[in-house]
């Protein structure tokens, strides 16, 4: 009877954790040679891990990754398309996002660009930061939609207090003026606030023509592209139809 007050107070408290774990703790018999110090701290300890587990669920919602299972560790090296192991390690580090810099990775298609960027952005979640994850076709229809609604501040205010956003798939398809016009207001109001990540098949060199040139694509780049970490694969053979049959197999993809 005093064990279910007890348990009827964490949740009135909002103590889930400690609710959860705190029957099985007093039963087993390894945690009966526990002093009081002890055995309160591992009741803390299961309320931080419920909190911090809650907390990665919420911003891994956020963030809408398609590859949820897309990790550092499992980074293919082995295969020749000039990705550096060192340099991919050093960005799992994220001070790359506490110093809101840039990541641009270019490559074919095929080369494992959207893994990677995945992986650095499940990463960064992981580690405490707020990510967003989205194609450059699907942001551009987002302001569409916004501006029809009347939330077109509202979207930008909300891409602006991101930690990290992920712009996957940028120069697919050709940029009317408009579009240029709200890309550069979404990274505009992240700069210097906010770290980037963007993918792109097109070599950076490539990318102001395809901004259409003047004024937008040079303010567009100058953001972009100064204090960027540049990652540039070169792959003759698709990563994607690699981890495919890797997976099938039942291999890791290491």
């Amino acid at each position: 009877m005093l064990l279910e007050q007890t348990y009827e107070k964490l949740i009135g408290m909002k103590l889930y954790g400690i609710a959860a774990s705190i029957k099985e703790r007093l039963e087993r018999v390894d945690h009966q040679s526990l002093s009081k110090e002890e055995f309160l701290g591992l009741l803390v300890d299961d309320e931080w891990l419920y909190r911090e587990n809650r907390k990665l669920t919420a911003r891994l919602k956020v963030a809408k990754f398609k590859e949820r299972e897309a990790a550092i560790e499992n980074i293919d090296y082995r295969t020749p398309r000039g990705l550096r192991k060192t340099q991919v390690l050093d960005l799992a580090q994220n001070r790359w996002i506490t110093a809101h810099q840039s990541v641009l990775i270019t490559g074919p298609s095929g080369a494992g660009k959207s893994y990677l960027a995945q992986a650095l952005g499940l990463n960064a979640c992981r580690n405490g930061f707020s990510v967003q994850y989205v194609r450059l076709p699907t942001l551009l229809a987002q302001f569409v939609q916004a501006r029809a609604q009347g939330t077109y501040d509202r979207l930008l205010k909300r891409l602006s207090k991101l930690s990290l956003l992920v712009i996957d798939d940028f120069g697919l398809a050709s940029l009317s003026e408009i579009e240029r016009q709200d890309l550069l207001e979404a990274i505009e109001e992240r700069y210097g606030t906010g770290a980037m990540l963007v993918t792109s098949q097109l070599p950076v060199g490539d990318w102001h023509e395809y901004l259409g040139g003047g004024r937008i694509a040079d303010a567009i780049l100058d953001r972009l592209v100064h204090n960027a970490h540049r990652i540039e694969l070169s792959s003759k053979e698709s990563m994607r139809k690699e981890r495919a049959a890797l997976k099938h197999g039942g291999q890791s993809d290491k």
